[in-house]
């Protein structure tokens, strides 16, 4: 990792990872080295990635596997940063085992149908503090859908504007904000799950 000068909000994630598991999930081909998800893991000693042999193959049930396998070692609730496919497959996780996850952040989730998994994505409040990332003219969910999703799931809604789908084509590399949004979501986390006394 460079040396630098952390900002105010890496210091405070930093120190989250003393309560939290932090994990990245990214989609379908998973994140190239200028994607936001990865700048952030060669940012930051705090994140832990899902990995997988196949990547082309949107296979909801691979990716869920994937990370249960991930999350059953680690001590720590984990806060799940997932883009596209692996922020659906991250819905799962936390529904299907509510005492892995503590918080989820949603970067330009897929409309279930264009997967077809809209019978295994959960309809109904996904029971952790989440916050559902969106944009204007993302090609594989509107923003009237995000907004409808947000609502079912309970989830914050963020909207960033014209942004595409949040990834590399759309211009998103470091993406500073996004950790802002984490740090947001951590808050929500500690509220939820308050350290023991």
């Amino acid at each position: 990792m460079e040396s630098r000068v952390l900002s105010q909000t890496e210091e405070t994630l930093i120190a989250a990872a003393s309560r939290y598991e932090f994990v990245l999930i990214p989609g379908r081909y998973d994140s190239s080295q200028d994607h936001w998800q990865s700048y952030w893991q060669n940012q930051l000693p705090i994140w832990q990635r899902l990995t997988q042999r196949n990547w082309n193959d949107p296979d909801i049930e691979r990716w869920i596997g994937s990370l249960r396998r991930l999350l059953a070692p680690c001590k720590r609730r984990a806060i799940l940063v997932g883009h596209s496919l692996g922020a659906l497959a991250s819905c799962c996780v936390a529904v299907d085992h509510p005492d892995l996850v503590a918080g989820l952040m949603l970067v330009a989730p897929a409309e279930p149908g264009k997967f077809e998994v809209e019978d295994r994505v959960p309809v109904h409040d996904l029971g952790v503090p989440s916050i559902l990332v969106a944009s204007h003219n993302d090609p594989f969910m509107s923003l009237s859908r995000a907004e409808h999703w947000a609502s079912v799931w309970r989830s914050d809604l963020v909207d960033i504007g014209e942004a595409g789908h949040i990834n590399v084509e759309s211009g998103f590399g470091r993406w500073p904000y996004g950790l802002e949004i984490i740090r947001m979501l951590v808050e929500k986390a500690d509220q939820a799950f308050p350290a023991p006394r």
